[in-house]
């Protein structure tokens, strides 16, 4: 199961922009983008493109490291990243997942949304061609181990607009991004986390 932790990039993008320009904007929105705030529908399907599961919610992040993932429906998931740990809230079991922040974000899809200006060389980036009225730039994660195969980052005039991301049993999710704003004034009290009374703590 992919994680939820996502890429964002809120670029401004030009149809028909080519490999490089399209690597530039990425580098634009790691040196610019210090901070965004957005909502996301989330739907997974199978290997032989079936829904699976679907899901709904937003998110704010703060970089480097910060994060504030929060789905609201079908259940409730919170992950916040306060820059050293990753906390993962499930509501209904009432249980509390702890990670080193490094450990947590690795290669994964969470080390471009939070990530350092260097994280690009993580992945093997191509050109993909367009598809569903979007620009699409793939990525292909160096480390063998990833939790994912292959990662697509969907552009339309005003930015980023969808993401892809295919796991090694053939499952894809697919995140759809709105009301996207880059560079909002955020709370530091949205990047803390303290467990609620009774839960259940693992990690640490």
């Amino acid at each position: 199961m992919i994680s939820p932790f996502t890429i964002l990039a809120a670029l401004s993008f030009c149809t028909g922009i080519a490999r490089g320009a399209t690597l530039d904007q990425l580098h634009a929105f790691v040196r610019d983008t210090q901070t965004m705030r957005a909502t996301f529908t989330q739907t997974v399907s199978d290997g032989a493109g079936r829904q699976v599961a679907q899901a709904s919610g937003e998110f704010v992040i703060a970089r480097p490291g910060r994060f504030r993932w929060s789905v609201q429906t079908p259940y409730k998931q919170l992950l916040v990243g306060d820059g050293q740990r990753v906390w993962i809230y499930d509501e209904d079991l009432n249980q509390v997942v702890v990670r080193n922040n490094d450990r947590a974000l690795g290669t994964t899809p969470a080390a471009l949304l939070a990530g350092k200006e260097d994280v690009e060389r993580a992945f093997e980036w191509q050109s993909l061609p367009d598809a569903e009225g979007l620009e699409w730039l793939g990525a292909t994660p160096k480390d063998k181990d990833s939790a994912f195969s292959e990662l697509r980052l969907g552009f339309d005039a005003n930015g980023l607009a969808a993401l892809q991301v295919l796991d090694n049993f053939g499952q894809r999710t697919l995140i759809r991004l709105s009301k996207l704003e880059r560079n909002p004034k955020l709370a530091a009290e949205l990047f803390r986390f303290t467990p609620p009374a009774g839960a259940d703590v693992v990690g640490g």
